[in-house]
């Protein structure tokens, strides 16, 4: 069989894997309904493959970078889930005390993508820390599938309290300059969200298609936001009208950019979802944003 070609599959792939990959469909009803796009020389296995992540040569940034530092740190999370272990990131070159980004995973943990999400901040000129939702659980456990199960025994507003905690562990580094934004995918869309809501001194939010907090929160929102959204994303999408109404009712600053012909999860690169041009303007966005908002 020919390997498969991401502009041969059906949208109607993408889109069953994204209702598998947020826990609308389980498993076997998953592979049931995927077994109808199984035609010629395309197998089940063969798709299911093909659609889940892989991280064996995306890293952009290896952990072992010369040009950064990176290392795991443990930080308390009192109102969330206690003690929470975090990739911590920096340039090495920099002396200068630097602005700060949490970096907040899918709905899988800390997995390498998002590791590597971090170390990239930190090359742009960030001190960044990715926190791992999943450690009072035990901490991701090597693949997205056992992450996902495992993230969805935890309760989201605790999780959120574990960012909200990583907000004020960076805030107060040594090495930041007290200006700390946040960008998550996802889930991590949801939670840089609902951090704007709830912390007045956030200095900048980036969402990456992540679900809106309620029309009656919005006035709480101080910090400026920079959304990316993805055309083909209609289950996220569906949420954004009413989310903007309510920053314009309430003049809330914000930009947002609709990425056309792409799909939810667009900027991981682990997964055929990954759509190079659109993830690298809206990277290239992202850290212009924070560089203005940050210094």
């Amino acid at each position: 069989m020919d390997e498969i070609q991401k502009e041969d599959i059906k949208q109607e792939v993408f889109d069953l894997y994204d209702d598998y990959a947020h826990n609308r469909l389980n498993r076997r009803d998953f592979v049931q309904k995927l077994s109808v796009y199984a035609v010629g020389g395309v197998t089940v296995a063969s798709l299911m493959s093909f659609l889940m992540p892989a991280y064996k040569g995306t890293m952009q940034v290896q952990p072992d970078d010369a040009r950064i530092k990176s290392e795991y740190i443990t930080y308390s999370s009192e109102k969330g889930g206690g003690t929470i272990k975090g990739l911590l990131a920096r340039p090495v070159a920099s002396k200068e005390k630097l602005g700060g980004i949490v970096v907040v995973h899918e709905n899988r943990g800390l997995n390498p993508y998002i590791e590597d999400v971090a170390r990239r901040a930190a090359l742009a000129g960030f001190i960044s820390i990715a926190p791992d939702a999943l450690t009072p659980l035990g901490g991701y456990p090597g693949n997205d599938d056992d992450g996902r199960a495992m993230q969805s025994k935890r309760d989201r507003n605790e999780m959120l309290e574990d960012f909200i905690a990583a907000y004020h562990y960076l805030k107060n580094h040594k090495d930041c300059n007290g200006k700390v934004g946040v960008v998550g995918f996802c889930f991590g869309g949801w939670i840089s969200n609902m951090m704007a809501v709830r912390l007045p001194d956030l200095a900048a939010a980036v969402p990456f298609y992540g679900g809106q907090p309620a029309a009656e929160d919005v006035p709480n929102i101080k910090a400026p936001l920079l959304l990316h959204f993805a055309e083909l994303d209609t289950r996220v999408n569906e949420g954004w009208p009413a989310y903007e109404a309510a920053l314009k009712q309430n003049n809330k600053k914000y930009t947002a950019h609709m990425y056309e012909k792409v799909n939810h999860g667009f900027h991981n690169d682990t997964t055929p979802r990954f759509d190079k041009a659109a993830a690298e303007l809206a990277w290239n966005r992202t850290t212009d944003f924070f560089k203005e908002k940050l210094k």
